[in-house]
């Protein structure tokens, strides 16, 4: 599976792509594309740099590149037409039809196994907007339509910024927008997601929430950052983005433990989160095992029945800064080369029908069946 990278500010960068992607043909080009990027620049250039091929692709929380953990970047990853078929769907999450969505979804699948019967292989991508909010309605209305399809993602990125996320498709960057590529393949894939927390025994509940906005005032009646900071033995004003990477919460959902990140603490003391919050929930608190030990463990488990040609991934920012403050970045970074990972970090995760946080959740792809 071809890879490129380039930097983003380089106003050589599409020429780069092109070239290190090779002449192809491709069925789709994906693009990770770092915020310090020009985005019209990238636009008005796209349909001249992949002629006829579909380009989909986000803003990144930072980037995967064939070399490992980079910054600043534009990472392409393109899929050969030999081998690759895949149809791109567009969704205006604020006008999100359940059933409508169904039903396109259904049709797409059709329309693949119609063209490849022979290739028996398939999953689904989906890239959407990281500020939206709307990533646990998104994942819970593809469910239905992609049946067994598994399904993996990233949410767009802003750096730690925080301000702005945008999904590419059909040359436009949109906000307010997902992008699901389904695929079916010649190649054997294997859909993963994989974290290195262990619950402990510390656990709170929600008493006060406001769900739309993913904001908890309070935990176990008490003000939620204060008592959050009380479980962990510090004040709060020590807490920053790395101790919610550090000591994150998560939530038992069918026999097994999911992770709710906290995003960021607000000036009123409120906690922020990633992903869906309500109040009654139980949280855990979760202490991570070494990143680098654990990711080689499981990056070698997926080249148990042969190595992977290309994996592709989706990795949380929170994943980032943990293995930064905790000086484990090089050894990571040095992993995700040495395996062929390429991809993004986010502002989320999605995995079938969920949407989860301070996971990495990927493809593996094998080389075409002999």
């Amino acid at each position: 599976m071809p890879r490129a990278h380039a930097e983003a500010r380089d106003p050589e960068a599409f020429a780069k792509l092109v070239r290190g992607l090779g002449p192809g043909p491709f069925v789709a080009v994906i693009l990770f594309i770092s915020p310090q990027a020009d985005r019209a620049v990238l636009a008005s250039g796209l349909s001249a740099a992949f002629p006829g091929v579909p380009v989909i692709g986000c803003t990144t929380a930072g980037e995967i590149s064939p070399e490992g953990y980079s910054e600043g970047e534009i990472v392409a990853v393109a899929l050969p037409r030999a081998s690759f078929a895949v149809d791109c769907l567009g969704v205006d999450l604020g006008a999100l039809d359940q059933q409508e969505l169904i039903g396109r979804l259904i049709r797409a699948r059709a329309g693949l196994a119609r063209r490849h019967p022979d290739w028996e292989d398939e999953f689904a991508f989906v890239l959407v907007d990281g500020l939206s909010i709307r990533e646990d309605e998104l994942t819970a209305a593809l469910g239905p339509g992609l049946g067994p399809v598994p399904l993996f993602g990233g949410s767009a990125g802003d750096g730690t910024r925080f301000a702005e996320t945008f999904v590419l498709q059909d040359g436009q960057f949109r906000q307010g927008w997902a992008v699901l590529m389904l695929v079916r393949t010649a190649c054997k894939v294997k859909v993963f997601s994989l974290n290195h927390l262990t619950p402990t025994n510390r656990r709170m509940v929600v008493t006060g929430a406001d769900p739309a906005r993913r904001v908890v005032h309070q935990i176990n009646a008490e003000p939620a950052a204060q008592e959050y900071a009380r479980l962990l033995g510090k004040d709060p004003a020590q807490l920053t983005t790395f101790t919610f990477a550090a000591h994150p919460v998560v939530v038992r959902i069918g026999g097994s433990h999911h992770v709710r990140a906290i995003q960021q603490m607000a000036p009123n003391g409120d906690l922020v989160f990633f992903s869906a919050i309500d109040e009654g929930l139980v949280l855990t608190l979760a202490e991570p095992q070494d990143m680098a030990v654990h990711l080689d463990s499981a990056l070698n488990a997926l080249s148990e029945a042969g190595k992977p040609a290309a994996i592709l991934a989706c990795d949380c920012i929170l994943r980032r800064i943990e293995a930064m403050e905790n000086q484990r970045f090089g050894a990571v970074s040095s992993l995700l080369k040495s395996h062929g990972v390429v991809g993004f970090s986010t502002y989320g995760e999605q995995l079938n029908s969920m949407h989860v946080n301070q996971t990495m959740t990927g493809v593996a792809i094998y080389p075409p069946k002999a």
